[in-house]
């Protein structure tokens, strides 16, 4: 055997110990297929470029499951969170156009908005929005407007009341109604909302033609994605929810064909065709982390020596494999979203899913090793495992409740007692009905969270969506009373990691 010889049998050898696969010898198609599988996925659509090319686009199992249409390249799916990115492209092109600045001040566009502390409202600015540095905890808020009949500038004008949790840019929260918050500054600026403004920017020059920005757009169009929530092995079909109040934070629906366009344009700096968007500068301004948290030993381990986590404008960023990484994930009512780029190795990959299962960030890193010929993590059993973790974990919460149920007790205020009318300064109204001895609460600016209350224990109740939600199913309120017996406010527990109840302050207005 030759020197060259031993040299090319040393490699390969070296190369299947190791684990190493080559790109040019995957088969995509049945890789995605078989973690669409292990994860019990009912549909999901795929996109990767590299160099400026789209490599790979395609759709895999249904539309809805139990139902024969399969998904494709052009099936639409809520991106969610990955809105935000759009939010701030769209502020890199006021930016350039001379109409802001980053570091402009919040209340110069938006006068009314105030958060918990004065000094910190005046001195907020529009980098601020977008970096979820605010002082605000992670999702604190969200449950003013999820399925409420408010508008985002209503929202907004609510943030005043949400407490504070860290430091003023001392601390991450990630804050989806500071993106409304960016949203009502385009709208200022422009006189556009952000979906008219987003439309004309980037859907339209980038040939986005299958996206859109509310739901409402949905039976005008057809190859649409039905959001399942997985109970179990089984995933359930369940309806659309609208978030147009929000859909600055996470608004859009769009496709695998549209977003691989996207990611061409991102990781091109910003430039169509002849065309400069945003500048590179600006491209790294949004790259740039403007707020950072901590990596575990096993983070870093797993993600090759990874030294930071992240935040830019509208990105997480850090690093994988010694390589810059840019990347958000988004998640909707039974749809979840993850787009990851690595921009020196012009390399992006988005995947979009019908259904509440972490599948689109662990199957990128599987799809990235493949396309760097890095040696194979088994990225599939432990993004399987952390999915089961993370709904046991949901299961045991319940558990931990219903396991404190006291048996036989009774309520010391009756039906008509505790019926009547509750005030939030965040939330707003909330009032508790009686009709022929059934006991239902009415969150006045949410109908969609109509529930029937049964009792619980003490002077807690059960809540029975009257609608099938998708971030909890068992809840309770506790009616509070006063010295003298008569109730006084509500104390709500909704165990779930999303939509916080607990936030509603509700005191009972007098009659």
């Amino acid at each position: 055997m030759n020197r060259n010889i031993k040299y090319l049998v040393g490699i390969i050898l070296f190369f299947a110990q190791f684990g190493f696969v080559n790109a040019q010898e995957t088969d995509w198609k049945s890789l995605i297929e078989s973690w669409r599988t292990a994860y019990n996925t009912p549909g999901m659509s795929v996109g990767i470029v590299r160099n400026g090319e789209v490599i790979f686009v395609d759709g895999f199992g249904v539309l809805e499951e139990g139902k024969p249409q399969k998904a494709d390249k052009n099936t639409l799916y809520s991106i969610a969170s990955n809105t935000k990115a759009f939010i701030s492209a769209s502020m890199a092109t006021l930016v350039k156009k001379g109409k802001i600045n980053w570091d402009d001040k919040v209340q110069k566009y938006l006068p009314y908005f105030e958060l918990y502390d004065p000094c910190v409202s005046e001195m907020m600015t529009i980098r601020d929005l977008l970096c979820h540095r605010s002082g605000l905890g992670t999702f604190s808020g969200d449950v003013v407007w999820y399925r409420s009949n408010y508008t985002a500038e209503e929202v907004v004008k609510r943030v005043a009341e949400l407490p504070q949790e860290f430091e003023f840019r001392s601390g991450f929260g990630y804050s989806n109604v500071m993106f409304l918050a960016a949203g009502e500054v385009i709208r200022a600026v422009t006189g556009k909302s952000w979906a008219e403004y987003v439309k004309e920017e980037f859907l339209l020059p980038l040939d986005m033609k299958r996206t859109i920005t509310s739901t409402n757009d949905i039976p005008s169009t057809t190859n649409v994605a039905t959001p399942h929530k997985p109970e179990g092995d089984i995933n359930n079909p369940i309806a659309w929810v609208n978030w147009d109040n929000m859909g600055a934070a996470g608004g859009i629906i769009s496709s695998a064909d549209d977003m691989v366009k996207w990611m061409r344009f991102q990781l091109n700096n910003g430039i169509i065709g002849k065309d400069t968007l945003f500048t590179k500068a600006q491209q790294m301004t949004m790259w740039t982390p403007h707020v950072n948290f901590q990596v575990s030993d096993r983070a870093r381990d797993l993600f090759g020596g990874r030294n930071f986590n992240g935040y830019g404008l509208g990105w997480g960023t850090s690093e994988y494999n010694g390589k810059q990484m840019v990347s958000h994930t988004g998640g909707y009512d039974g749809m979840y979203s993850a787009v990851t780029m690595l921009p020196t190795e012009k390399i992006g990959v988005v995947v979009l899913t019908n259904s509440m299962d972490g599948i689109g960030s662990m199957l990128s890193y599987e799809i990235i090793d493949r396309l760097l010929n890095l040696p194979q993590n088994d990225w599939k059993s432990r993004g399987v495992g952390q999915d089961k973790a993370h709904w046991a974990d949901r299961s045991a919460r319940i558990k931990e409740r219903t396991d404190a149920h006291v048996m036989g007790t009774q309520p010391t205020m009756d039906h008509a007692t505790i019926s009547g009318l509750y005030r939030c300064p965040l939330f707003g109204d909330i009032r508790i009905l009686e009709d022929n001895g059934i006991l239902t609460i009415d969150f006045v600016n949410s109908p969609k969270l109509k529930a029937r209350l049964t009792h619980w224990h003490y002077d807690t109740y059960r809540l029975d969506w009257t609608e099938e939600q998708a971030w909890f199913e068992f809840g309770t309120v506790q009616i509070q009373q006063d010295n003298n017996g008569e109730p006084i406010g509500l104390l709500f527990d909704v165990p779930n990691d999303d939509i916080f109840f607990e936030e509603i302050k509700a005191v009972r207005v007098k009659p």
